[in-house]
């Protein structure tokens, strides 16, 4: 081994999470060094839609909307079905809106308030995002930040052991691509190293009805934060929890995005028929087509709604991977998704029947009457997706991993995947946004927590 460096704050792990946490040392005047096993710091966020929600902002009071920290956290219960903790889940809302001001003031990660269309669970429009509503421009703007803060990002380094004495840490030990060992100290350690999603045995041991799902994440998800945390006597959260979604078009691998659905869009089956409320949400939509024949599933949609996903990075790739059909008749449609003529054509009739008023939904969802959906049709096959996992290790307010007996380990601190989120124990539980808003205002009060931890 090399001579051994040190850092006052090392991270682990450059996606959202990470760079976050480096930005907020480095503001507090701490230096951190990031530690990525990737050539290119990506992580989950670079995956993902790079959508933040946040509360009570500036820009939500000059469009008139009523929003505030309480309401978010109420949200956030409902969907959990109280099954998270609630403060937290208050804390977390609290800091989102200092948290979007300060990415995007500070740091010059170019947010604004997304229009259009309201996502599940969510009482008001507060979701956030870059121009093209991609976490690769997030994760590109925030690394632009680190650049010019000329924070040190070690990429190709794995880490393999979390050097400690005791329940404190005294630094990591990280695998060069020589094959070479290499050591560094530290007097904080920030986890920032995703979920454990990407590790089948663990997915199999905690959340077994998504076994056999298809996993759309990043590779890195292999659960060593998790490891490492107990090894140090931290405790575990959650562990069934997740992320799902309901759209990954099949054989694609790329995301048919839920506005699509919130905006009138429905799925069927192989025998053309409708299987659920797919307005409940899109984490909770992958087992139920994973639930259906070859677990996969139609999304069916129409000019109107095409058109409005056509602002999505992630569906104008989806066109041109040929994953979306169109058709001028409804018996077009029918020979192109080869699903049978006469269901598709009563399941159509049956939506526009509620839509109109005329009829109740057998699972309780509500279409409107601007919903009603008019030729040319459009139709992306799906199946159901494990993007990450929501359980970890347990912090608290200031991103301090606490112990079995709840009190705070001497210098870990965690967030994003590597720590327990808010979505509490199952899939229904995920509000959207959610993944990164714990990822980026847990990266940001881990990197203040840290430095004033070091500051001392």
């Amino acid at each position: 081994m090399s001579d051994t460096l040190h850092f006052p704050v090392v991270v682990v792990g450059a996606g959202g999470t990470g760079l976050t946490a480096a930005l907020a040392a480095h503001d507090a005047g701490v230096e951190a060094l990031v530690i990525e096993r990737d050539a290119t710091p990506l992580g989950s966020t670079a995956m993902s839609t790079g959508l933040i929600p946040a509360s009570g902002t500036p820009e939500q009071a000059a469009q008139g909307i009523a929003d505030s920290p309480e309401l978010f956290a109420q949200d956030i219960m409902a969907k959990t079905k109280g099954l998270t903790d609630p403060d937290m889940a208050l804390a977390i809302a609290r800091e989102s809106v200092e948290t979007i001001a300060w990415m995007r003031d500070e740091h010059g990660v170019p947010l604004d308030l997304v229009d259009g269309f309201l996502y599940p669970g969510h009482s008001v429009r507060r979701m956030y995002g870059t121009p093209n509503r991609t976490g690769g421009e997030l994760m590109a703007a925030l690394e632009d930040a680190c650049g010019k803060a000329e924070i040190p990002i070690l990429t190709e380094a794995t880490v393999e052991e979390v050097l400690h004495d005791g329940a404190r840490v005294t630094g990591v030990r990280y695998r060069r691509p020589d094959g070479a060992l290499e050591d560094v100290t530290c007097d904080a350690l920030i986890l920032a190293c995703s979920g454990f999603a990407g590790n089948p045995e663990m997915v199999a041991k905690f959340i077994p009805d998504m076994a056999a799902a298809t996993f759309h994440g990043h590779p890195g998800n292999k659960g060593d934060a998790v490891r490492w945390g107990e090894e140090l006597g931290a405790q575990l959260e959650d562990m069934t929890g997740y992320q799902g979604h309901g759209g990954l078009a099949m054989g694609h691998g790329i995301p048919i995005l839920w506005p699509l659905i919130m905006e009138g869009g429905f799925q069927v089956n192989l025998e053309g028929k409708r299987f659920s409320d797919e307005s409940a949400g899109y984490s909770e939509q992958a087992a139920k087509v994973n639930a259906q024949p070859e677990h996969v599933a139609w999304s069916i949609f129409d000019e109107r709604l095409h058109q409005l996903m056509c602002a999505f990075d992630d569906y104008r790739d989806a066109l041109k991977a040929g994953a979306v059909v169109s058709a001028q008749t409804l018996e077009e449609l029918a020979e192109k998704t080869r699903l049978p003529a006469r269901a598709l054509g009563a399941t159509l009739a049956d939506v526009a029947a509620i839509a109109r008023g005329e009829a109740q939904d057998a699972w309780g969802r509500r279409f409107e009457e601007r919903h009603l959906l008019e030729a040319p049709y459009y139709a992306a096959r799906v199946t159901g997706a494990l993007f990450h996992t929501q359980g970890g290790l347990v912090v608290d307010a200031e991103a301090r991993v606490c112990g079995v007996d709840g009190t705070p380990l001497p210098n870990l601190f965690a967030g994003g995947g590597a720590a327990r989120g808010i979505s509490g124990t199952g899939s229904y539980g995920y509000l959207a946004g959610n993944g990164l808003l714990a990822a980026t205002t847990l990266g940001k009060v881990a990197g203040r927590s840290a430095a004033r931890l070091v500051e001392g």
